[in-house]
């Protein structure tokens, strides 16, 4: 008997702990709070793109992305801040959304683009260069717009003192 009741504490405790387990991630994704502002493209054929970005600027935010996103409306997408210029590694693990990503200096200007990023791939996306921004957009937007390298992105975030 007194076997039969350690063995039912031992089993509750690990249902417990795998419950818990389980949950850790929706609660870590709710801990996790971004900021929004607007965003300018400013391309090099005269044209201005306008988005609404969520802000990513402490590690947690960097971390966190938009991982497990299911939709993203075509005029939102998420700015990295990397705080100084830097060589920056992107990856999609976790990421259920293809997304375009606009790697950016600390004037706003695009150096790098990559688009199509696939989801969920564990693959390095290398800014090829020190950045300090990484914008990420619905993938097909670069293509759709006609975003190119040299283009500038404008915000609250690339414009505050440095």
């Amino acid at each position: 008997m007194r076997g039969s009741i350690l063995f039912h504490a031992i089993r509750s405790a690990i249902l417990a702990l795998f419950f818990m387990a389980a949950a850790l991630p929706a609660l870590a994704q709710e801990e996790v709070r971004f900021d929004k502002e607007p965003l300018l493209i400013q391309t090099a054929a005269g044209k201005t793109l306008h988005f609404t970005v969520e802000v990513a600027s402490s590690a947690d935010q960097r971390a966190r992305g938009l991982m497990f996103r299911k939709a993203m409306a075509d005029d939102a997408g998420m700015i990295f801040d990397f705080g100084q210029s830097r060589r920056v590694g992107m990856w999609m693990e976790n990421t259920i959304l293809p997304l375009d990503m606009l790697f950016a200096d600390d004037t706003g200007t695009i150096r790098h683009i990559k688009e199509n990023a696939k989801p969920y791939s564990r693959d390095v996306i290398d800014s090829m260069g020190e950045v300090k921004y990484v914008v990420e957009l619905n993938a097909g937007i670069v293509a759709k717009l006609g975003i190119e390298t040299g283009d500038r992105i404008v915000s609250a975030t690339t414009t505050k003192a440095k």
